[in-house]
């Protein structure tokens, strides 16, 4: 008789939209204060980083407006779905971000890591990007994707 296997289904939720919006630097991972059925709920692949983001009070770091969303059985209420929920650094981490807060840039959610033991967020510290800014990089990705396929076919 085979062992069950307990891999998850969903290796980790992105948020798509971060790479687009922002110049993003450095990455980190981070620890995430999560209550059982949210964590139940986001290894079944029930929420979404879109619109969420990193601040900072009292010199602790909080994801604000990341959806957790009920799954089969684990109900969680619709006011606790949004709730900020606290992020684990260490200490010189934490100085090393609110450094580059302090410079302007801002820290964005990329991922939340399902896939071992703990639940992780990845973030990164990234710069804004303007209107043209994103056009630009539009157009560059276009033309990158035609020079490939030119030489694809030579």
């Amino acid at each position: 008789m085979a062992k069950k296997s307990k891999k998850s289904p969903v290796k980790s939720i992105s948020n798509r939209r971060a790479k687009y919006d922002y110049e993003l630097g450095d990455s980190l991972i981070a620890g995430i204060s999560l209550s059982g059925r949210e964590t139940k709920s986001l290894r079944l692949g029930h929420g979404h980083l879109k619109g969420a983001y990193v601040t900072v009070k009292d010199s602790e770091l909080w994801l604000i407006n990341a959806t957790i969303t009920s799954a089969n059985g684990y109900l969680i209420d619709a006011s606790e779905q949004t709730r900020p929920r606290k992020l684990l650094v260490k200490k010189r981490e934490l100085t090393a971000l609110l450094k580059s807060k302090d410079e302007g840039k801002t820290i964005v959610p990329l991922e939340l890591l399902t896939k071992g033991r703990f639940i992780k967020l990845k973030l990164s510290v990234g710069k804004g990007r303007k209107r043209y800014d994103k056009r630009q990089l539009i157009k560059k990705r276009d033309q990158d994707r035609d020079t490939q396929r030119e030489l694809k076919n030579i």
